[in-house]
């Protein structure tokens, strides 16, 4: 039987074709919850990019997770974050979120930012939980009353 103990969660191409399909997948949500000028989706291209770092969760080999951080120079956005709705309630949110945190620490970012939308409680209660904290548009991102801005100071550790 396989458990939320033999979670991997890994960087990853998200070209391959499973992850492909829940990248997919969660488009098709999105679209399903919000008009197009709403909808900030990172494509698969722009997930491969050098400053991009997208990891895959996986329980026994099946891709079911996702969530990636685009790097700036002093914060990293949290994007594409979305688990497969057959395996929500397991904590792998959270693990994946947790670990793109401590990547971006190692990376020596000291802020994580994101959006995300007014339709997604369980986002939102996520990012709440994990002391993410509301804030204005950041980047290039305008006021959006479908939008939700949050972000997270992360503990470096000393040099």
């Amino acid at each position: 039987m396989v458990t939320v103990a033999d979670l991997r969660i890994a960087p990853a191409d998200p070209g391959e074709p499973a992850i492909r399909d829940l990248i997919a997948e969660l488009d098709a949500l999105m679209h399903a919850l919000y008009p197009a000028e709403s909808n900030h989706l990172l494509d698969v291209e722009t997930l491969r990019q050098p400053h991009v770092r997208f990891l895959a969760a996986q329980l026994a080999g099946d891709v079911v997770g996702c969530g990636a951080y685009v790097a700036y120079s002093d914060y990293a956005e949290i994007k594409r974050m979305f688990v497969a709705p057959r395996c929500r309630g397991l904590g792998i949110a959270r693990r994946l979120l947790a670990t793109l945190e401590a990547d971006a620490v190692n990376a020596g970012l000291p802020l994580t930012r994101l959006e995300t939308g007014i339709h997604q409680p369980e986002a939102l209660g996520l990012y709440e939980r994990a002391g993410y904290r509301l804030r204005p548009p950041f980047g290039n991102y305008a006021e959006d009353p479908l939008s939700v801005f949050m972000e997270k100071a992360l503990h470096l550790a000393p040099a």
